[in-house]
């Protein structure tokens, strides 16, 4: 599991270590980690460190400090090693004498075959875009395709929210200290590695599901289970105008689960015609056993539409409300509110607005809690990053390492998935954070299928790589 902190819970866990530690330990111990970091991202791009070019660019406090002091035990490697300095005044001063000492030269630019710059301007203290000067100097960089590895964070990228409102440090590599914060999953930090500096850091509630954490909670038939035990999945879905959803919500249920799935639609032929496997029936009150419903997609908000999400919220069965389910659901909130069962609403940004009233806006994570908290259901915020919160719990991150499942019916397939996690037992948090990732997993390799080259996909690919991506945790 990663854990997310903020800026207050990483100085908190730094006091008593910075207490109890000779001055400048600490510094130089996130240092020495962060320049190992720098040395294998440079034999990685160049072959070799002695001879190679490194320019730390510093701004001031503990940030440039660390720049500073990373960039002289490069070049006590044998790695020529320059700074540009944005604050003389304010410049880390022991940084500083031991960086002139190793044979460091302060510059006024970043030299022409520069091999790598360091991002020392501002740490997890930092708000806002960069300044002009910081902001000519990165562009320069750009520019000329250096690649970067910045101190804790980008500069000029929120470390809460992950919000860019203005020039910011693009990165390469991101080597952040004692623990992840919400902007490494939030934003485009690169490849981001944590340097173990000791800290005795607390519980948090902003968590990320890896690889094992799936794996351990996706559902394996054990040996005496059968159709029933496994989960039977009930599926609202599709209408003439839109059997395709009902085939890809109710495909996606097939393949993410071994149990059993119902559909209750108007798209039945079209549903069992793809999926013979799948039961159909007449209506929702005549599908028999069910132990979760997946309510919304291409349903439609007409009559029908509304008595179909009425009959899943009014039963006690965990309840994942989707796309069309969820204009409804804006209209009559009701319906949701005061419901003991397991609810999950999965809304894209204008979903989200519809139901909140408002967008998102950049803090995505306090957004999806307050909603989650209103409507008293698990929200999971659709996007390059999917946020998930609990009422009044945790919020989980889902960094999905590309937009390849930003194409229509893909969250069709989402919702599938989620459905049969929550039939087959899961919480609802974790049914959504698991489908989300299984889901990103597919849908990053549907676009590298058959090759590595990346292709343009689509959401019956994502569909057909579900079991693959379920069987590669």
């Amino acid at each position: 599991m990663r854990h997310y902190y903020t800026a207050d819970a990483i100085r908190a866990a730094e006091a008593p270590l910075l207490a109890s530690l000779p001055d400048g330990v600490l510094m130089r111990r996130a240092a020495y980690g962060l320049a190992a970091a720098i040395a294998r991202e440079l034999r990685s791009r160049t072959g070799a460190i002695a001879g190679r070019q490194v320019c730390a660019v510093v701004g001031s406090g503990d940030n440039g400090g660390d720049a500073l002091w990373a960039a002289t035990f490069l070049r006590r490697r044998g790695a020529t090693a320059t700074a540009v300095l944005l604050n003389p005044e304010h410049t880390h001063a022991k940084a500083l004498a031991a960086f002139r000492a190793a044979g460091g030269r302060v510059v006024q630019a970043v030299p022409p075959g520069t091999n790598l710059v360091i991002d020392g301007v501002v740490g997890i203290s930092g708000t806002g875009p960069l300044r002009p000067a910081a902001a000519d100097v990165f562009a320069a960089v750009e520019a000329s395709g250096i690649p970067v590895v910045a101190v804790d964070v980008p500069s000029g990228i929120d470390v809460h929210t992950g919000a860019v409102t203005g020039p910011a440090v693009r990165a390469a590599l991101t080597v952040t200290f004692g623990g992840l914060k919400p902007v490494h999953a939030l934003a485009d930090c690169g490849r981001v590695e944590l340097v173990d500096i000791g800290l005795d850091l607390p519980a948090t509630d902003v968590v990320g599901f890896q690889a094992a954490d799936v794996k351990a909670r996706w559902p394996v038939p054990r040996a005496h289970d059968d159709k029933f035990t496994q989960g039977v999945t009930g599926i609202l879905a599709g209408s003439s105008t839109y059997p395709g959803a009902a085939i890809l919500c109710t495909g996606a249920a097939v393949a993410a689960t071994s149990g059993m799935k119902r559909y209750a639609g108007s798209a039945a032929a079209e549903v069992v015609s793809h999926w013979p496997e799948v039961v159909a029936a007449p209506s929702a009150s005549a599908a028999g056993r069910v132990q979760a419903w997946v309510v919304g997609p291409g349903l439609g908000s007409d009559e029908n539409a509304v008595t179909a999400l009425t009959f899943a919220l009014n039963t006690d069965l965990p309840v994942i409300v989707d796309a069309d389910a969820l204009t409804i659901l804006a209209a009559h909130p009701h319906l949701v509110s005061g419901r003991d069962a397991p609810t999950v609403v999965t809304p894209h940004a204008g979903e989200f607005a519809r139901l909140a009233g408002a967008p998102p806006g950049p803090d995505r994570i306090a957004a999806t809690r307050r909603l989650a908290d209103g409507l008293g259901a698990t929200v999971l915020l659709k996007g390059n990053v999917t946020v998930i919160a609990d009422p009044d719990g945790p919020v989980y991150l889902n960094p999905a390492g590309g937009s390849w499942a930003a194409t229509a019916g893909s969250g069709d397939v989402l919702s599938g998935m989620i459905g049969a996690l929550l039939a087959a037992g899961l919480p609802p948090i974790e049914a959504a954070a698991a489908a989300a990732f299984v889901h990103a997993r597919a849908a990053n390799a549907s676009a590298a299928d058959p090759g590595p080259a990346s292709v343009p996909t689509s959401a019956s690919r994502i569909l057909a790589h579900i079991r693959s991506a379920v069987a590669a945790l």
